[in-house]
C-alpha cells in the first residue's frame, strides 16, 4: 500500500468534512491547512440555529450563469468554505499564508473571502460550473489554484 502524498492525504479529510453536509444538492467540504496541520473544517450547512436542508427543505433561487443560462441553486446555506474561514475567524485562528482544500472551485464570494483572509494556495477535487471568475481573481490575487480533476461538479437536483 503507497502512502498517500499530502494533498491526497488533506482531500480524504475533506470527503469525510463533507460526509457532515446538510444539504443534499452539493455535499462539499473544506480545510484549512498551514504546516502539514489542519487550522480549521467547514461544510456545507445552514447557519447555526437555523433549519438545515435535510430538515426544511432546500431554499431555492434562480441563477443566471457566466455563459448566460440560468440555474436554481440552494441559497439556505453556507458555504463549506466560507464555514471553515468563519470557524478561524471565531475560534481566533490565523490562516494567513495557508492553504485551503475544498471538494469544488470555490465561487466568486468564496474567492473573494478567501484572497481577503490571505489563504494563498486552494486545491480543490473538481471545477465549479461558474468558475472563470474565480480562477481570474486568483490569478489577479496571485492565489495558486491547482484542480485535481478537471471535470465539472455535477449536483444532485433532488
Amino acid at each position: 500500500m503507497s502512502r498517500p502524498s499530502w494533498d491526497e492525504y488533506f482531500m480524504q479529510i475533506v470527503d469525510a468534512v463533507a460526509s457532515r453536509a446538510t444539504c443534499n444538492r452539493g455535499k462539499s467540504g473544506a480545510i484549512i491547512v498551514k504546516d502539514k496541520r489542519i487550522l480549521t473544517t467547514g461544510y456545507v450547512g445552514a447557519p447555526i440555529g437555523l433549519p438545515h436542508c435535510d430538515e426544511a427543505g432546500h431554499l431555492m433561487m434562480k441563477h443566471l450563469n457566466e455563459d448566460g443560462t440560468i440555474s436554481e441553486h440552494c441559497v439556505r446555506t453556507t458555504h463549506a468554505e466560507q464555514n471553515a474561514i468563519v470557524q478561524a475567524a471565531a475560534n481566533g485562528v490565523a490562516i494567513k499564508g495557508a492553504t485551503l482544500y475544498c471538494t469544488m472551485e470555490p465561487c466568486m464570494v468564496c474567492a473573494k473571502m478567501i484572497i481577503n483572509a490571505g489563504i494563498v494556495k486552494v486545491v480543490c477535487k473538481k471545477r465549479y460550473h461558474s468558475g472563470k471568475i474565480t480562477r481570474d481573481f486568483f490569478e489577479q490575487a496571485g492565489i495558486e489554484l491547482l484542480v485535481l480533476d478537471d471535470c465539472v461538479m455535477e449536483y444532485d437536483e433532488k
